[in-house]
Order: C-alpha cells, then sequence, then structure tokens
C-alpha cells in the first residue's frame, strides 16, 4: 500500500510540475497563444504576467521541495487558488479542452496533500 502511495504521489508530483511549469513560463515570457487565451479570459498582460509569476513562484518551492519537503507543501499550497482560478475561468467561458486539465489540477493539489507524509491537518 506504501509502494502504491508513493508511486501515485510523484507521479502527481511530476505532471502537477509539468503543467504548472509550461504554464507559467508561457505566460511570464508571453507566449502569443498564451496571451490571447488569457486576453480571452478578460485577463490583460499586467494580471496574465502577475499570474504567471505566482505560478512561477510556486514551480521554485515544488522544486526546492524535492530537497526541503516544507517548500513542496507551500508550493502546492500556493498553486491551488491557480489551479481553482483557471478552473472557474474555463468553465465561465465554456472552454471545455481547457476545463479538464484545470480540474486535473484541483484534484492532485489534494491528492499530493493526502499522499505526502510531511503535510498532515490537525483539527
Amino acid at each position: 500500500m506504501e509502494t502504491t502511495k508513493s508511486i501515485v504521489h510523484w507521479l502527481s508530483y511530476a505532471y502537477y510540475l509539468y503543467v504548472f511549469g509550461y504554464a507559467s513560463l508561457f505566460k511570464v515570457f508571453q507566449k502569443q497563444s498564451m496571451m490571447q487565451s488569457m486576453d480571452s479570459l478578460g485577463f490583460n498582460k499586467t494580471w496574465t504576467l502577475g499570474i504567471g509569476i505566482g505560478e512561477l513562484l510556486g514551480v521554485i518551492f515544488l522544486l526546492i521541495g524535492l530537497y526541503k519537503p516544507e517548500f513542496k507543501t507551500v508550493g502546492i499550497l500556493l498553486l491551488f487558488p491557480f489551479a481553482i482560478g483557471a478552473f472557474t475561468a474555463h468553465m465561465a467561458h465554456q472552454e471545455y479542452n481547457h476545463y479538464y486539465n484545470s480540474l486535473l489540477m484541483c484534484m492532485l493539489s489534494i491528492i499530493l496533500l493526502a499522499t505526502d507524509k510531511n503535510f498532515k491537518i490537525s483539527i
């Protein structure tokens, strides 16, 4: 069971890092297709760069988290609102081709926290 949990965690981590990594870099480096897509969602250049920088900061925390686990948790908690925002924006604009990926990022945020042996919620 522990092996399966570990495999699920690290596969989820790799995909989470991949999606947020390219999305943040496309925003920060202002790739034309990303800028047009964000503009169609109502985000101007300033907001798109702000979102990209926030996502890039989360990705950096995820990468540091490979060596210091507490940073991985901070990265996930920082990126979770961006996943929810992307899900909401794509649903509101009926962009169902992006809807599934943003929904998956929301679910992977929870899966990553639930399968992380260094993260615990105490109530």
